[in-house]
């Protein structure tokens, strides 16, 4: 059976391209919810109008359906509550 953990594992395999950090590390994954064959995946970007965004989601769409198991991926965007790195990435990225 396919874990939410399964998922989160693979997402971090998905570097943000101009950052090159994994969107996990990045706080951009909200939430993954993997029912049956079905994973869902909520996520937001670092601004609205970043350009690799639509790259990202094929990226998580074609990684996550490699998984055994998988049939579907639903990835879904939202801007709020906006992106905000905690403290912690903040550090990490020299902010």
């Amino acid at each position: 059976m396919i874990t939410n953990e399964d998922v989160m594992n693979v997402l971090k395999g998905v570097n943000d391209p101009e950052i090159n950090i994994d969107i996990v590390t990045l706080e951009l994954i909200y939430n993954v919810n993997v029912e049956n064959d079905v994973a869902n995946v909520k996520m937001t970007f670092t601004t609205p109008m970043c350009p690799y965004g639509p790259m990202l989601v094929e990226e998580i769409k074609t990684k996550v359906g490699e998984i055994n198991g998988i049939k579907e991926v639903n990835v879904e965007v939202v801007f709020e509550p906006p992106w905000k790195p905690s403290d912690e990435l903040r550090a990490t990225l020299g902010a």
